[in-house]
């Protein structure tokens, strides 16, 4: 009895240890020599797919800028892997360790928060819904009888529906797996809006055969900050991830990248989206947090 109460004691002390580095992401890339980059494949000009397995993008530079500096600390090269995640399965990657920082577009928000950790907010969207110039709808009360294109495992319809303006609204949520799709089916007139961040939103108008043939309308439904994710419970990783934020916003290297990717074309298709800094996402970082959307939302 007393031999299995001491292995029993090892076993749980094993564990304990086993758990405690599992989330120690500094020390897994040190062991192993790599990271894995979580990126999406269609969110604007924060994460995109270039082609040939390379991806761009204002977060995804963010985050190559955050392995630099991890390299650095380790004290030797690390090869980084590009992993395309969904809106759906973003999270769960992070948690089992698949991924080690999602460098996305995913809205950093209390519920979120109980699942994953956040670095400071490099960006504040705007939620706001697209539509055919010729369709007529130029406001959320419009959307009543209509089809709306949405993206699984996204925030955006929930804030739709929660808006002031949608209060006896009733459309109808027709889901995809990724926002390329949600576009197509506006494009091809299963939907009549599609509900996602300002900026994706404008990538896709800009990358259509015809610009002209889609607007962004309506009121705007929600400010929410974006984040790069990090697995919960690893400060070292997340301070890393902070001063590198940090240091960019100080240097004013923040704003040059910001201006690269949304002022600027950027590849493959050489496309501008010339979305203007807002005063929300300069507040950010002024003030750097990792403050949820219901901060924002209380202002």
């Amino acid at each position: 009895m007393k031999h299995s109460w001491s292995i029993s004691i090892c076993i749980t002390l094993f564990c304990g240890l086993a758990c405690a580095q599992s989330n120690d992401t500094i020390a897994k890339v040190k062991a192993s020599g790599e990271i894995n980059m979580g990126v999406r494949e269609s969110s604007g000009a924060l994460s995109y797919a270039l082609g040939d397995g390379k991806f761009g993008g204002f977060n995804v530079e963010i985050c190559q800028r955050i392995i630099s500096n991890l390299e650095s600390l380790v004290g030797k090269r690390v090869q980084t892997k590009y992993i395309p995640v969904t809106a759906a399965n973003r999270i769960p990657l992070i948690q089992n360790g698949t991924i080690d920082l999602e460098c996305g577009s995913t809205t950093n928000n209390e519920s979120r928060q109980k699942q994953v950790a956040f670095a400071w907010t490099t960006y504040v969207e705007e939620v706001r819904i697209a539509v055919r110039t010729s369709s007529g709808i130029n406001s959320i009360a419009q959307l009543n009888g209509r089809n709306v294109a949405v993206t699984a495992g996204t925030t955006s319809v929930q804030l739709l529906r929660k808006h002031e303006r949608a209060s006896g609204v009733d459309f109808k949520e027709i889901f995809s797996k990724e926002d390329e799709n949600s576009f197509a089916l506006l494009e091809s007139g299963q939907a009549d809006a599609f509900v996602m961040d300002a900026q994706v939103l404008a990538g896709f108008i800009a990358s259509s055969k015809k610009p002209a043939d889609f607007k962004i309308a309506g009121e705007v439904v929600n400010v929410e900050p974006l984040a790069i994710m990090l697995r919960r419970d690893d400060p070292a990783f997340k301070k890393l991830a902070d001063e590198t934020i940090a240091g960019l916003s100080k240097s004013g290297e923040l704003a040059k990248l910001y201006d690269k990717w949304f002022m600027q074309a950027i590849p493959p298709k050489n496309i501008k989206l010339g979305l203007a800094l807002s005063d929300a996402t300069k507040d950010a970082w002024r003030n750097l947090n990792d403050k949820p959307a219901e901060a924002y939302a209380k202002r």
